[in-house]
C-alpha cells in the first residue's frame, strides 16, 4: 500500500521530529519564521519547508501582521492525533505500572535480603 504524501496527511507530517519541535513552539503563541529559526536553531529554509508542509494540512494557521507572517499551532486540527494516541494510553499506562511494581518488588527483596544477613 502507497504511503500518503507528506502535505496530505498529518500523521506523516508530524513522523517529522523538526516539524513536532515546530509545532511545539508554535503552541505557546504566534511566532515569526526568525523567532522560530532563532529559537530552534534551523536554517531559515528549512523552517519554511516545515512551515508550508504544516500549514498544507492544517496543523499550523498563518496570519499576516502587516509585512510579518504569523504562524500558531492549530490545536484543534491536532485533536486527530491526540485521540489516536490515547488509545495506547491504557497500553502504556499498563506497562509502566509492571514496570513500578516489578522495581518496588526488587527493592523489598533487596531490603529483606539484608535484614536476614543483619540477623546472622
Amino acid at each position: 500500500m502507497a504511503r500518503a504524501a507528506t502535505t496530505s496527511d498529518p500523521f506523516n507530517a508530524v513522523a517529522e521530529p523538526r516539524r513536532r519541535e515546530i509545532l511545539e513552539y508554535l503552541a505557546a503563541e504566534e511566532r515569526e519564521v526568525g523567532q522560530i529559526v532563532i529559537a530552534l536553531r534551523l536554517e531559515q529554509p528549512s523552517v519554511s519547508k516545515h512551515l508550508r508542509v504544516l500549514r498544507e494540512v492544517g496543523l499550523v494557521r498563518v496570519r499576516r501582521n502587516g509585512r510579518h507572517m504569523l504562524y500558531k499551532t492549530n490545536a484543534q486540527a491536532i485533536r486527530p492525533l491526540h485521540e489516536w494516541t490515547q488509545t495506547f494510553e491504557k497500553l502504556w499506562t499498563h506497562q509502566l505500572n509492571r514496570v513500578k511494581e516489578r522495581a518496588e518488588q526488587k527493592e523489598l527483596e533487596k531490603l529483606y535480603s539484608k535484614q536476614e544477613k543483619e540477623k546472622q
